[in-house]
């Protein structure tokens, strides 16, 4: 349930609180250690938060591996409340309760699907060491065995740190500042690799939490590692996460493309994709890549000719838009991490001839005329971003800015609770009327049949 995913989250409250390192109480001659507070929100599918303190919001829109650097704190008791980032509203999920922290501990608590809270001495690594605490925070992974050891150990000879399942923790060690490898493999099988990080520098003085999360972004790897620093959080991903793209043929009079990567003329990446239609998406090594568009069979004609970026764990949609006159390649980050509690709809003008346009996203039935639009004076190659809507069906309609006669639909679209949705408005082939969208990502196939 999602207060369970989220019933960790109550400690961020006490970012509403600053102070010193020291404490005193009321009579003023007893020194009371500070609380210490570190928090990362792991839940795979669950929204971002708000969190309350005596009904003031202190920490806005915590969001899926946000956490915080170390909070010093009083001691003491603090009424909280949580409220989760719905597209009906905001829905108070916990409380308000009232939380009690203690001095002289340092708390780590994780909203992972259950509540993880890890508390240890607030004490700091002898000099030139760091200690290190490793938590299983992903409900997916099967029990698993970590392995820390120097960059390139062989794990058949080495010995694991040790072995847990979901919601357990290993630690804390304290090892000597240097280089290491963090490696975890399946319970039992060292041969198992299943997260690689690579060599990694951790100098000493830090006081690292290690979470293995839910991967949501590219690859195979099921986990990535978040990490709370006493400054902030930072994701470590399995050295072998790949970029990934795909390419959509959004240009109405232009012919079927090649899609070349590095001059690589003999191999397209893409061969002969046609107006309106788009591919899957293909992994390939984070890097900077030379992208050239020609029509098919004709090498020698570049009406592309663009250098990508392509992350580590990111999604890239790569439009080839406008009339081929003054085609462009625009390039969009995509979502793919599921929300539970809502939908996530995206909206992309891609239409040359259609000029600015308004957006509306009604219930069956509705008379746009009565209402106004979602979106207004949308530009060609402008997109709105991914929005929240709550389950269900919807009529989309676009007209010409300012008006309400439609260019495109009505056109009903059903959207579930956790689906992405990317629907991109385009002209007919050749270009000009009748126009319809391109209809990507969730989008079941009745819907895609109701398409003009």
């Amino acid at each position: 349930m999602l207060r369970n995913k989220l019933m960790a989250m109550i400690a961020v409250s006490t970012l509403a609180l600053t102070g010193c390192d020291i404490f005193e109480d009321d009579d003023d001659t007893t020194i009371v250690e500070p609380a210490v507070l570190r928090v990362l929100h792991a839940s795979p599918d669950a929204p971002a938060v708000d969190v309350l303190i005596d009904g003031a919001v202190q920490v806005a829109g915590a969001n899926f591996k946000d956490g915080t650097g170390n909070l010093v704190v009083a001691p003491g008791t603090y009424n909280v409340q949580v409220d989760g980032l719905t597209p009906g509203g905001n829905t108070t999920v916990i409380g308000p309760v009232d939380l009690e922290l203690a001095s002289g501990i340092e708390y780590t608590v994780i909203a992972s699907g259950e509540v993880a809270i890890i508390e240890l001495p607030n004490e700091s690594p002898a000099v030139g060491n760091l200690r290190a605490t490793v938590v299983h925070g992903a409900p997916n992974a099967p029990a698993v065995d970590v392995y820390v050891t120097a960059p390139g150990a062989d794990l058949a000879a080495s010995a694991a740190l040790g072995s847990f399942s979901f919601g357990e923790s290993l630690g804390p060690v304290e090892v000597a500042g240097g280089d290491y490898q963090i490696r975890v493999t399946l319970a039992g099988d060292a041969a198992a690799v299943v997260y690689d990080s690579g060599t990694l520098t951790l100098p000493g003085g830090l006081d690292l939490l290690l979470t293995a999360v839910q991967n949501t972004t590219t690859g195979e790897s099921p986990i990535s590692l978040s990490v709370l620093d006493g400054t902030g959080s930072s994701e470590i991903l399995d050295t072998n996460t790949p970029a990934s793209l795909r390419v959509i043929h959004n240009s109405p009079d232009a012919p079927a493309v090649d899609i070349i990567v590095n001059d690589d003329f003999d191999n397209p990446l893409v061969p002969g994709l046609a107006f309106p239609n788009f591919t899957g998406f293909v992994d390939v090594p984070p890097a900077t890549y030379n992208v050239k568009v020609t029509p098919a069979g004709d090498a020698g004609t570049i009406v592309i000719d663009a250098d990508l970026d392509l992350a580590a764990g990111t999604e890239y949609s790569v439009y080839a838009t406008g009339l081929l006159a003054e085609i462009a390649p625009q390039v969009l980050v995509d979502e793919r991490r599921a929300v539970a509690t809502q939908a996530q709809l995206r909206v992309l003008h891609g239409s040359p001839s259609a000029g600015p346009v308004d957006i509306f996203a009604t219930a069956p039935g509705t008379d746009i005329t009565t209402v106004s639009p979602n979106f207004s004076n949308v530009p060609f190659r402008a997109e709105t971003g991914y929005v929240q809507l709550p389950a269900g069906t919807y009529t989309v309609t676009v007209a010409p800015t300012g008006t309400t006669t439609a260019a495109i639909g009505p056109i009903d679209i059903t959207l579930e609770a956790g689906g992405v949705y990317t629907a991109v408005a385009r002209d007919a082939a050749g270009s000009g009327t009748p126009l319809g969208l391109i209809l990507l990502d969730d989008f079941n196939l009745l819907a895609a049949e109701a398409q003009p």
